[in-house]
């Protein structure tokens, strides 16, 4: 006998999480597991029978490329007579961290997140990485185009005001050097690794200031993965 999914949501034990999916983005998972993961960072996640930890970090890393490719997209649709510059700027506006905070708290993403109290009032990206992890989950559960029409038409035309971003300047990359020259100290930019191939290739940047690692930034482009980068390290620094 057939039962629809929502008869078999309202018997589950992670109907709350059924539902909670339901609400925020309006469709009922498939593999509740795989948002279960995305909600558990790695201060929250229990230990396996390996002594490893799963986390929400692997679906973190996940998203964030996917997230990347299909606003890359949209705005490459969006915006047809401007250059490259402008779009890499503009994306990392969208996919900023403290920007995919904001969507999570405005979303409710953040009520959802099993972590060690402490880690949610000390690390400033909780909640940002959830929402990566998230659109992880569904790119696995729904595939690409599903994730797609999500990203597209419930979170960018609903949550964000393209027009709005697009008159705000926020460089991380000159904020961070400005900092720096005050402060009379040394910055350093480098590639530390370089992940796929032709156009699907992404460059990994690290920022070190005074010699010293302030994160890390992965992008299409070396000067789009120097703004995650240089944003990670304005993180730690100013609380941004």
């Amino acid at each position: 006998m057939f039962f629809p999914r929502s008869f078999k949501v309202y018997f589950s034990s992670d109907k709350h999480l059924f539902q909670s999916i339901k609400n925020i983005f309006g469709f009922y998972p498939r593999n509740i597991f795989l948002y279960k993961l995305a909600f558990c960072h790695k201060s929250g996640a229990r230990e396996t029978l390996k002594g490893l930890k799963i986390s929400n970090e692997r679906l973190e890393y996940l998203g964030d490329a996917v997230l990347s490719s299909i606003v890359a997209e949209y705005l490459f649709k969006k915006f047809p007579y401007k250059d490259e510059g402008f779009l890499t700027e503009m994306r990392s506006k969208i996919v900023s961290r403290s920007q995919l905070n904001k969507l999570s708290y405005k979303l409710g993403i953040d009520k959802l997140i099993v972590s060690d109290p402490d880690a949610k009032s000390l690390n400033k990206s909780i909640k940002g990485d959830a929402f990566e992890a998230i659109i992880g989950a569904i790119y696995l559960d729904k595939g690409y185009n599903f994730t797609k029409n999500i990203i597209i038409d419930r979170i960018i035309k609903v949550h964000l005001d393209i027009d709005e971003l697009e008159k705000q300047d926020i460089n991380y990359k000159s904020k961070l050097i400005e900092w720096i020259q005050k402060e009379k100290k040394s910055i350093n930019f480098h590639i530390v690794d370089e992940v796929g191939k032709g156009y699907n290739k992404q460059y990994i940047v690290e920022v070190l200031i005074d010699n010293v690692s302030f994160g890390t930034g992965r992008d299409y482009s070396i000067k789009g993965a120097e703004q995650f980068a240089s944003e990670k390290a304005c993180n730690k620094i100013f609380s941004v």
